[in-house]
């Protein structure tokens, strides 16, 4: 039996057991298991266990409930909220003021949190009403609260990236600072088009009333940017000390979820409700989280020991003539259509065991096409007619933003993810640039 059909079935009867609707970790870990045993027979049913200890060994992997934690407990605290106002004081009398300063509460949140989830949840319940109540347009700031909160995924300490690390067993740092400047990008990407479009439009982003403007004294001002500053110093302490080697990466994201708990005490707002919330969402992403890296594993080691990886490559290369680059633009374009129905954890255990040996043998840097991956990712979640962000959106918004309006307000921003896409591509060291200079790799 080939290996090329071997992969054909091993992936196609994953394809099909998803769409039924079943959970993701058990798919994988069933068509792995199944297929090793089909295989190799009886023995070989024990690789599953054998993935549980790879899981339990890979020490990295206890950064994911701390970060996890860390961001809801600023979340779920209300110590996040000072950030919006501090924005919405600070750049209220610009046209389209309030609005860039959601896309900096964007990256801010995506800088404590590593998920685009609680971007989400911030953007669509504090930001969006205000910006509505300011006469802001619907569509449009639909769409920057969206394309915002989908940077939480390559941001360090991006949670993705961490993931991306293990599968791929590449440096989370390189990965973390090869995120900083993509993100950055996309980041004054989404600011200029809203600045350029208020200027034209005015009727879009209309600054803040003069009387408005008037009742905020400058005590005031500067009280709200002490406020929203805390969560950022947090963000900076916890960084500095694994970058200047003080701390390893699980001890600096401990550092980050006491600091948070800090933070929710100092505010007054540390209560049962908020510890009990925050503990909750983290045990249920990181279960999620475990589970499926624990069935990826299962699933990775019946197809290497195929050596189906070095099939594919030769019929890619030598019997279909595809050159490097074309394969490369199939990967990614296979990220957009999968993330249409999965979500960024589930597409990176499905696809890794085949693509990532597979760039690299290529000839291509896999830090680089981590975070290629990454923003097909958030390209993905706000694609219709299934993005995940956009269901997200739909269910935390407003009645009058209506299902179309959420479609429509994506489509400048998806655009300029393209051209964030593109530039990366043709200009690698966006990416490479910064963990070259800080880690010499």
């Amino acid at each position: 039996m080939s290996s090329e059909f071997i992969t054909l079935f091993m992936f196609g009867t994953m394809m099909v057991l998803l769409f039924t609707g079943q959970r993701v970790f058990g798919v994988i870990g069933f068509v792995g298991s199944a297929a090793a045993l089909w295989l190799w027979g009886q023995g070989s049913f024990e690789m599953p266990f054998n993935a549980t200890f790879q899981v339990l060994n890979w020490y990295p992997l206890i950064t994911v409930p701390f970060f996890v934690f860390m961001g809801y407990m600023l979340s779920e605290s209300g110590v996040a909220n000072g950030l919006y106002r501090m924005f919405h004081v600070w750049f209220g009398s610009v046209r389209g003021g309030l609005a860039l300063g959601t896309i900096g509460l964007m990256v801010l949140i995506a800088a404590l949190n590593g998920l685009s989830v609680a971007g989400m949840a911030i953007g669509a319940t504090i930001a969006l009403p205000q910006l509505l109540r300011h006469g802001y347009d619907k569509v449009m700031v639909t769409g920057v609260i969206q394309a915002g909160s989908s940077l939480g995924i390559l941001i360090p300490p991006s949670v993705v990236l961490v993931l991306f690390a293990m599968i791929a067993r590449q440096p989370v740092l390189d990965l973390w600072l090869a995120g900083v400047g993509p993100g950055l990008l996309m980041a004054v990407l989404f600011g200029v088009y809203v600045y350029v479009r208020c200027l034209l439009q005015p009727e879009l982003g209309p600054a803040l009333p003069a009387e408005e403007r008037a009742e905020i004294t400058t005590k005031e001002k500067f009280a709200l940017l002490r406020a929203g500053l805390l969560p950022l110093a947090i963000f900076f302490i916890m960084m500095g000390l694994f970058m200047t080697g003080v701390t390893s990466l699980v001890e600096s994201s401990a550092v980050g979820a006491l600091l948070a708990t800090l933070a929710a005490w100092w505010a007054g707002n540390l209560n049962r409700e908020v510890i009990e919330n925050s503990t909750r969402n983290t045990l249920a992403i990181t279960c999620m989280f475990m589970w499926i890296i624990l069935a990826a594993l299962c699933f990775s080691s019946v197809y290497d020991g195929l050596g189906a990886v070095k099939a594919v490559k030769a019929l890619l290369l030598d019997t279909w003539h595809f050159e490097p680059w074309t394969i490369l633009l199939l990967m990614l374009l296979s990220f957009v259509v999968m993330g249409m129905f999965l979500d960024d954890t589930a597409m990176l255990v499905i696809v890794a065991p085949l693509y990532i040996p597979l760039v690299i043998s290529l000839g291509f840097n896999p830090i680089w096409f981590g975070i290629l991956y990454t923003i097909t990712c958030q390209i993905a979640y706000i694609t219709p007619p299934f993005g995940y962000n956009l269901f997200l959106m739909r269910a935390m918004a407003p009645p009058e933003i209506t299902l179309i309006d959420i479609y429509r307000s994506i489509v400048p921003f998806v655009a300029l993810m393209v051209l964030a896409l593109a530039l990366i591509m043709i200009f690698p060291q966006i990416a490479l640039w910064l963990p070259s200079q800080v880690t010499g790799r």
